[in-house]
């Protein structure tokens, strides 16, 4: 279940809703029980994440910069999932730096990553 150049995109989100037609997609990097990576789409133009891995949790720090201007930055911890058809699932609770509220968002692998 390495991650390593697997990409994901986003199908739900409690922050923001997901356009379907432009999602945000994580292209996943990891060696060594390290994670970091890149996502672009939907509300976002950049956006670069790094972190850890201990067995099926993911804990990172994240920073991207907002199609509306300005940037936001926080910490997220995710579960690895598997689907059905093989395929994997990350199912993140995040929070954005200088909030309280805790989201939830889901993110699938993408289909022959």
């Amino acid at each position: 279940m390495n991650l390593n150049g697997r990409k994901f995109v986003m199908v739900s989100s409690t922050a923001s809703e997901v356009d379907p037609d432009g999602p945000t997609e994580f292209l996943y990097r990891e060696e060594d029980g390290l994670i970091w990576g890149s996502y672009t789409g939907d509300t976002v133009t950049h956006g670069r994440f790094v972190g850890t891995r201990d067995g099926d949790q993911i804990t990172i720090s994240y920073v991207h910069a907002l199609k509306a201007g300005g940037r936001a930055g926080g910490q997220s911890s995710s579960r690895i999932e598997k689907e059905a058809d093989g395929r994997l699932r990350l199912v993140e609770e995040f929070q954005f730096d200088g909030d309280d509220t805790q989201h939830v968002s889901v993110c699938v692998e993408e289909p022959g990553a």
